[in-house]
């Protein structure tokens, strides 16, 4: 008995699937979710309502008045509505609600002519994986501030697309797949099914299509994967240049004129930062021992040496660029190592010198008095 039972309920909810699947011209969710395969850059792509949304619904007639009001989804996608009591809207666009709730008020109002229309959208998740410097799940709210979940916080101006994520999670690596970033997000409907899109980022770079930088909707998910090979030094120009935060900061300590924190744009190179630094000391710096020392994700130090080549350009091996945090030690030299290790030899004579030479002075002045 338990079993039929059951087995009527699934098959009154399949059924009510369904319907609403026919009616608003949805996938049918009796039907498997099709695995995500790679489609062209998303154009067009509606919002999809979800717990969180803030909502209007108002009536053309004037009789209808007293239904209409403002909603908002709870957390299981629903709201409640007058004479239909509560109704789930998550996974629907607007325009899907739309019809649906037009089609629910027709059993109870005479042609009824609805809108329902956002006020105020949900704060945005969104991740970003793969060969970015800070990847993870990012909160954008509506206004534009995002924050990562982990506790940083920043701004995205306007609304976020991929690039100004692609920014906000410090920018990609020297070892990001420009030409292939993948770009996931739900379709529409009451199952949550995703598509894939490939993006080429090259191609934004070089010819400025836009149609690889998208708009960004709750829920979607950036995977930029590994290159074979480093990519050509002109795409690693332009990639510095546009898919990096605004600026980095950096530590420069040693044999510099200025030590200490700077603000430098982000992706610049190891000599540039040493340059804003003052550059370094004259007969004192070791130019062919500087350090470049960077804490990795899992908490580890990795520490790196180089020298300064003013001829160099930015490249991995000589001239590398710097992250957000890294910090550039410009070491002694020969020279500065030998003079400081004599002064701290002869500073203890110097100062017992002093002492001997007061205490003649004082001698001289008791052997005066008497």
């Amino acid at each position: 008995m338990h079993s039929a039972r059951r087995h009527t309920n699934t098959l009154t909810r399949a059924c009510r699937s369904l319907a609403l699947a026919v009616s608003l011209g949805l996938p049918s969710p009796l039907l498997a979710a099709p695995a995500a395969t790679p489609s062209n850059p998303p154009i067009d792509d509606s919002y999809i309502l979800g717990a969180g949304d803030q909502l209007e619904l108002s009536f053309v007639s004037p009789a209808f008045a007293g239904l209409a009001g403002n909603l908002e989804l709870l957390n299981d996608g629903s709201t409640s509505l007058g004479l239909l009591g509560s109704v789930v809207l998550d996974g629907l666009t607007v325009n899907q609600a739309n019809r649906w709730l037009t089609s629910l008020y027709s059993q109870y109002l005479r042609r009824p002519v609805l809108n329902l229309r956002v006020v105020r959208p949900r704060p945005m998740q969104v991740s970003v994986v793969g060969e970015v410097e800070n990847p993870g799940l990012y909160l954008l709210s509506p206004g534009g501030e995002a924050s990562k979940v982990e506790g940083q916080e920043g701004t995205i101006p306007g609304l976020p697309t991929v690039v100004s994520l692609i920014q906000r999670a410090g920018g990609i690596t020297l070892n990001a797949n420009l030409g292939e970033v993948r770009l996931r997000r739900r379709i529409p409907g009451d199952r949550a099914q995703l598509k894939e899109t490939q993006l080429n980022l090259v191609a934004l770079l070089q010819q400025g299509d836009k149609r690889q930088n998208p708009f960004l909707f709750d829920g979607d998910t950036i995977l930029i994967g590994r290159a074979p090979s480093p990519p050509p030094e002109e795409v690693l120009e332009l990639a510095a240049a546009n898919l990096s935060p605004q600026s980095i900061s950096v530590n420069v300590v040693g044999e510099v004129k200025s030590p200490g924190r700077v603000q430098v744009r982000a992706g610049t190179p190891l000599i540039q930062a040493v340059l804003a630094a003052g550059g370094p000391n004259q007969l004192r710096a070791n130019r062919s021992n500087v350090e470049l020392v960077r804490i990795n994700r899992n908490g580890t130090a990795t520490l790196r040496r180089y020298a300064l080549d003013l001829s160099q350009g930015v490249s991995g091996p000589r001239n590398p660029p710097l992250r957000d945090g890294d910090s550039v030690v410009v070491n002694r030299s020969v020279l500065a190592t030998s003079a400081d290790a004599i002064n701290a030899v002869t500073t203890p004579f110097t100062g017992l010198v002093n002492i001997l030479a007061l205490v003649r002075i004082l001698q001289d002045f008791n052997n005066d008095n008497n």
